[in-house]
């Protein structure tokens, strides 16, 4: 396996918002000092916890901006336990050479769980009628309580979640409508569609499952809501800025949409102990969620143990599979010599500088590979041990060099 030309334990890992004691463990276990910490950190407490600390881990609540890697002087890899990164500048990361992963998968499952159990609950009106039990009131009725077989689901974003869903929605007698921009294979019996009005027009049930980016804030509106069959269901347990809630707190009290269930906001506390606020709260038949759509034990557990897998296959051998903002290498463990990464601008003469400090350098290469994406490049290169040490300098004067980091 590789190792640093320094002891593990001087590299530092600040890890924010509670991550699941798997990670801590598995890194440790490698020789890794590892510091915790309960909550999220705003940007200028974040600027000044950074300082010194080589890998960072988040969850969702925490902003990585391009003003926070300006200061970040030794951040070598950013790891986000959760599914999403928009809460990372990975452009600015990507300019600084820092490594960003994330855990795309593991919480898959327990988000599905938790729609299918939410789309119940709303076809049912359990939320209210367990509110009016707990107020002394008894309302036995089968007035608008629906089974979920034979109704129509429509899923908005077909990835991991929205196909997996798909699924299980079908295993339970529905009917599974999807839309999505990029081409998907539909599992089962569910059936694409080419626009997202005509999914509207016939989904009993829609939920959305899209990403992050800034493109999507506020796609799903009031002329959404409009084109919605009377008295539908939405379930958002996607990204809080996608819907329009104010829109949708209108929607749902002109009684054109039936019920929702929301699972993430434009604006969340960054604490367990921060006041929540929403136009959504109050309303009939919305259930409202804090953001648990992924946090189950299982899944806080995978994700733990997938991420640090993603950090330690960077940190001991320069693997950068599943890095989501540098091109994607799979590397095998340093065998018989040493290893130079070399991250750099994708621009026109670094290979040729960097083979000719290499040779100036008097270094023998035993293998190299080069992977580009628009942005960065990425080399690898694995030379005899025979060298002397102060040749390196050389490698990092190479115009367009980002970061230099060496492996025994």
């Amino acid at each position: 396996m590789g190792r640093w030309s320094f002891p593990r334990s001087r590299i530092r890992m600040l890890l924010l918002e509670n991550i699941h004691p798997a990670a801590v463990e598995r890194l440790e276990e490698e020789g890794y000092s590892v510091q915790s910490m309960k909550g999220a950190l705003d940007e200028d407490d974040l600027i000044a916890a950074i300082k010194g600390v080589h890998v960072l881990g988040i969850r969702s609540k925490t902003s990585v901006s391009a003003r926070v890697l300006e200061q970040a002087d030794r951040l070598m890899a950013i790891a986000a336990f959760c599914i999403g990164t928009n809460q990372i500048d990975l452009d600015a990361a990507a300019d600084h050479g820092v490594a960003v992963f994330n855990a795309p998968y593991s919480n898959t499952r327990s988000v599905v769980e938790l729609a299918i159990g939410l789309t119940i609950t709303l076809m049912r009106d359990v939320a209210d009628k367990s509110a009016a039990m707990h107020e002394g009131r008894w309302n036995k009725s089968a007035d608008g309580s629906r089974e979920l077989r034979g109704k129509t689901l429509g899923i908005v974003g077909y990835g991991a979640i929205g196909s997996q869903l798909s699924v299980l929605a079908e295993a339970l007698g529905m009917r599974v409508v999807f839309y999505d921009l990029a081409e998907r294979l539909a599992l089962g019996n569910a059936r694409r569609v080419r626009k997202l009005d005509e999914l509207l027009a016939e989904s009993d049930v829609v939920s959305l499952h899209v990403d992050g980016r800034k493109e999507n804030t506020n796609v799903f509106g009031a002329a959404q809501f409009a084109r919605m069959k009377p008295g539908a269901l939405l379930l958002n347990l996607s990204r809080g800025h996608v819907v329009d809630v104010g829109a949708l707190a209108q929607a749902m009290g002109s009684g054109r949409i039936g019920g929702a269930a929301v699972d993430v906001f434009p604006e969340e506390p960054r604490t367990n102990a921060d006041p929540f606020d929403s136009p959504l709260r109050g309303l009939k038949n919305m259930i409202l969620t804090p953001h648990i759509g992924g946090s189950t034990e299982e899944a806080q557990e995978a994700i733990g143990e997938f991420a640090a897998e993603r950090l330690l296959g960077y940190l001991n051998r320069g693997d950068t599979t599943f890095c989501v903002n540098l091109p994607n290498v799979q590397l095998a463990e340093v065998s018989g010599g040493h290893r130079i990464l070399h991250i750099h601008r994708n621009q026109p003469g670094v290979m040729a500088g960097l083979n000719r400090a290499i040779a100036e350098a008097g270094l023998n290469i035993l293998g190299q590979h080069l992977k580009t994406d628009e942005r960065s490049g990425y080399v690898i290169t694995d030379v005899d041990r025979n060298y002397d040490p102060k040749g390196l300098d050389r490698l990092r004067d190479v115009p367009g060099t980002l970061r230099l980091r060496t492996l025994y």
